[in-house]
């Protein structure tokens, strides 16, 4: 094994360099480590999810409605698996004794090669690299390479779930990939200056908490819901750094939350609503599906949020043709029982041309 480990490490030392960054010594580091990490906690989020905190007095159904629920270990079990990730490069002690990755009986190849990948992705996102395919290839090993586009789907789709970011290929010529924040927060979601993972995540899970609130929700009821996040107010997180500062003053800064005092509330209490940003670059349906994958569901298995949602959507649609009002064309809004169809989200694959390549 160690024979192999070293050979490995040495083949990614030939990784293509890409938009002015050298790639080499990242990509050894990032695949020796792949390769050793065995910390990876699978994630299930139908075993790990929790209900959002009042979310049942938005329904005015009389028959039970289904909740939409949040993955409350995700963030937890990667802010576990990442900070081994890095430890392996900083030589540092681990903050928490992170259990070994054992092989149960349920836990096939392909998801144990995809928790994997999805650690190589996320330390190159930190790292502010450009994740290679040739290094994405020596990790899952030669026996796995006619599974890679499975194995990198599965890797993917997980990581977009915690974080809201979605793996694009940026060059096909050097095949080679980033990870693109959903929504346009500074940095690629990261917020602040320098590297980090993303908080992209974390602002959908509160703007959709927001929504299933009935479009305002009060401040304690947010840190109730962040606590089943193991994120709480003034204690530094590992992937959000101060919760409160980023919350109540970066994300209310940047317009994508509204942080406002109840009136008439004495002592004073505060209520969170989407902020302007949050209208613009999002919208009730994006974020109901959003909640909808970590449910494993589609938005429509939620009737009373999807109704409303169906709502917003109609109306964005009047709005846009009233703003228009010199256009000749008539625009009429979808039928109601078209707009029940929902078709996922298209990934749209940026491709940029080396400078040297004539079109």
């Amino acid at each position: 094994m160690p024979r192999s480990k070293k050979s490995k490490a040495r083949g990614g030392d030939k990784c293509p360099q890409a938009q002015g960054q050298t790639q080499s010594c990242g990509g050894a580091q990032a695949i020796a480590a792949a390769e050793e990490e065995s910390t990876t906690s699978s994630l299930q989020c139908e075993d790990s999810t929790q209900s959002l905190p009042g979310a049942e007095s938005c329904s005015t159904s009389q028959e039970p409605q289904r909740i939409p629920t949040i993955a409350a270990a995700a963030v937890f079990s990667y802010t576990r698996s990442s900070e081994a990730f890095d430890g392996q490069y900083k030589h540092r002690a681990l903050a928490y004794e992170v259990p070994p990755f054992t092989e149960t009986p349920g836990t096939d190849c392909l998801t144990r090669k995809a928790s994997l990948l999805e650690q190589y992705l996320l330390y190159k996102y930190k790292m502010k690299q450009l994740m290679m395919k040739e290094d994405m290839l020596k990790i899952i090993h030669q026996s796995h390479h006619d599974r890679f586009a499975e194995i990198l789907k599965r890797a993917s789709e997980r990581i977009e779930l915690v974080f809201a970011v979605e793996l694009k290929e940026v060059d096909s010529v050097v095949p080679c990939y980033n990870l693109v924040s959903k929504l346009k927060l500074p940095n690629n979601g990261r917020v602040r200056g320098g590297r980090g993972l993303p908080k992209t995540g974390l602002l959908m899970n509160l703007l959709g908490m927001i929504f299933l609130k009935g479009n305002c929700a009060a401040e304690e009821d947010i840190w109730k819901y962040l606590g089943t996040m193991r994120v709480y107010a003034g204690r530094k997180h590992l992937i959000y750094g101060e919760p409160r500062k980023l919350i109540t003053k970066d994300l209310v800064r940047l317009k994508y939350l509204e942080y406002r005092q109840v009136a008439n509330s004495d002592p004073p209490r505060y209520e969170f609503l989407w902020g302007p940003k949050a209208h613009l670059e999002t919208s009730k349906m994006k974020v109901l599906e959003f909640l909808a994958k970590v449910n494993d569901a589609v938005p429509s298995d939620f009737p009373t949020y999807y109704e409303e949602a169906l709502r917003d959507e109609e109306e964005k649609a009047q709005g846009m043709h009233a703003a228009r009002p010199d256009t000749t064309v008539k625009v009429s809004t979808p039928p109601r029982d078209m707009l029940s169809i929902i078709i996922p989200p298209v990934r749209k694959y940026v491709k940029f041309l080396p400078p040297d390549r004539k079109i």
